[in-house]
C-alpha cells in the first residue's frame, strides 16, 4: 500500500537496536534472497564499519558483517557516515569502514568477496559521503576526519571484480593514484558532501564538490565543482570568483554535493548559504572555468548547507532544500529557479516519495511530512535527534537511522514506520 497525505499519520514506529550509530541512511532493496528465504531487507553501516541486514518487515537482524579493524576504531573518532550501495544484480553491496577500505559483502550471508583500501593515510582521510555505483564500478570520496593537514579529498573508483581502477586526487591532480599525504604540497579539499559522487544521466560522467583548499585551476581544485568522465579524467569544472574568499573563511563549496536538475543545468549548495544554478556547458574543457554563474538563490532561511537536495520531476523540476533552520522547494521554469513554499523546519537530506516531502529534523522534533506541491503539513513522525541521518519511504514503510557519529557510541537504534 502506497503512503499518502490520508494515512501518513497512521504509520506505526517501530524502533530496532543497532550494535551502533547509522549516521546515513539505510539501502533498501524489495524481494532478495538473504539465509535462503525471500526478504524485503534493509543494509546500514554503523559508524565503526558494522554493516547490517534487516527484515524491513519485522526489523530482525538477519546477518552482521563486522570488519576487522573494529576493535581498533570503536568508541574513537574515526568514523564513517557513508551509506553502503548495490550493484545492478542485488547480490553484492559495497560498504564504508573507518580503516580506509571498500568492502563487497554478500547480500545472501554478509559473506565478504574482497577489501579495497582508497587511502593510504586512513587514520586521516575519511570515507564520509555515500558510495554510488555506476558504469559498472563502485565510486568513493575522501575527505578528513580532523580536518587537520596533510590529507587530500579524492575519487577512488573500483571494479566490481575489487581492482582499484581509477583515481583522481583534487590536489596533486596530475598524479592519478592514490597519494601519500605528506608527498603533495597542497592539503585539504575534502570531498564531503552527502552524495558523494553523483553520476550524469546518459552519459556516465561523474559530478564532485571539493572542500577549502588552494585552488590554481590546474592541479589544485579547492572549492569546485569538478566533472569527471567515467575513467575518472577531468573534464569541466566550475569555481567561484570569489574562491580564495572561500577558503580563507571556512566556506566550503563542497559542504554539499552537486545536483544535477537537467542536461544543462546543475545547482551547487555551500557554507556561503548560496545555492548557484550552473551551465554544465560551462564547465566545459580542462581550462579553468571561474565564475559566470546562472543564477544564485540563498538556502531556506540563509543558513549554511550541509544536506543534500532533493530533485523531483511532476510536469516541472522541483528543487526541495532543508538546512539547519527551514526548508524550502523552488520549481525550474526557464532556466531559472521560483520559490513556491517554504517553512522554518530545519532538516537533514529531505526525499520526496508518492508526492510527499519528508524532512528529519535533526534537533529532534519528530520527521516531518509534507504535501510536495504545497508545503502543507501531513504529519509528524516521532523520532530523536541526529546529525546526517536521512529518511527513505518506499513500499508502505519509512526508514530513518538515529542519532550522531560524533558521540561516538557503539548503540544506535532505526526506526521502522508501517502502515497498519
Amino acid at each position: 500500500m502506497e503512503i499518502t497525505a490520508s494515512n501518513a499519520a497512521t504509520l506505526a514506529r517501530q524502533q530496532v537496536q543497532l550494535p551502533g550509530t547509522v549516521d546515513g541512511a539505510a539501502l533498501y532493496l524489495k524481494g532478495v534472497t538473504v539465509e535462503g528465504s525471500p526478504h524485503d531487507a534493509l543494509f546500514v553501516t554503523t559508524s565503526y564499519g558494522i554493516t547490517l541486514a534487516i527484515d524491513a518487515q519485522t526489523g530482525s537482524i538477519l546477518w552482521q558483517y563486522v570488519p576487522p579493524s573494529y576493535s581498533h576504531v570503536a568508541g574513537t573518532g574515526r568514523i564513517t557516515t557513508a551509506t553502503p550501495v548495490a550493484d545492478p544484480s542485488r547480490r553484492w553491496i559495497y560498504a564504508a569502514s573507518p580503516d580506509g577500505k571498500i568492502q563487497k559483502l554478500s547480500v545472501a550471508d554478509g559473506s565478504v568477496s574482497w577489501r579495497v583500501s582508497v587511502t593510504r593515510l586512513p587514520s586521516r582521510e575519511k570515507i564520509s559521503s555515500s558510495l554510488n555505483f555506476a558504469n559498472g564500478d563502485v565510486l568513493v570520496t575522501t575527505s578528513s576526519f580532523f580536518d587537520a593537514a596533510p590529507y587530500q579529498g579524492h575519487v577512488a573508483i573500483i571494479s566490481a571484480a575489487g581492482r582499484l581502477l581509477h583515481v583522481w586526487n583534487a590536489l596533486c591532480s596530475n598524479r592519478e593514484r592514490l597519494l601519500s599525504p605528506s608527498s603533495c604540497s597542497a592539503s585539504d579539499a575534502g570531498i564531503w558532501g552527502r552524495g558523494g559522487a553523483v553520476v550524469v544521466p546518459g552519459s556516465g560522467n561523474l559530478l564532485v564538490a571539493t572542500g577549502n583548499a588552494p585552488w590554481n585551476g590546474t592541479t589544485d581544485w579547492g572549492d569546485s565543482v569538478i566533472e569527471l568522465s567515467p575513467s575518472g579524467q577531468l573534464i569541466g569544472n566550475y569555481t567561484p570568483a570569489n574562491t580564495a574568499t572561500l577558503y580563507d573563511r571556512d566556506l566550503d563549496l563542497g559542504s554539499t554535493s552537486p545536483v544535477y536538475l537537467t542536461p544543462t543545468l546543475i545547482a551547487q549548495g555551500g557554507k556561503d548559504r548560496k545555492i548557484r544554478l550552473v551551465s554544465l556547458a560551462r564547465m566545459q574543457g580542462t581550462a579553468p572555468h571561474q565564475g559566470h554563474e546562472v543564477q544564485s538563490v540563498s538556502t531556506p532561511r540563509r543558513a549554511q548547507l550541509f544536506t543534500t537536495p532533493a530533485v523531483w520531476r511532476a510536469k516541472r523540476t522541483w528543487l526541495i532544500v532543508a538546512d539547519n533552520a527551514g526548508t524550502k522547494a523552488w520549481v525550474l521554469q526557464r532556466g531559472r529557479l521560483h520559490p513556491v513554499w517554504q517553512n522554518s523546519t530545519p532538516g537533514t537530506s529531505p526525499i520526496v516519495a508518492g508526492q510527499l516531502v519528508y524532512v528529519y529534523d535533526l534537533y529532534g522534533s519528530g520527521l516531518h511530512v509534507y504535501s510536495a506541491t504545497s508545503g502543507v503539513p501531513v504529519a509528524t513522525l516521532a523520532a530523536g535527534t541526529g546529525h546526517w541521518n536521512s529518511p527513505i519511504a518506499t513500499d508502505g514503510i519509512v526508514v530513518l537511522p538515529e542519532g550522531n557519529a560524533n558521540d561516538h557510541l557503539t548503540t544506535g537504534v532505526l526506526d521502522i514506520w508501517r502502515l497498519p
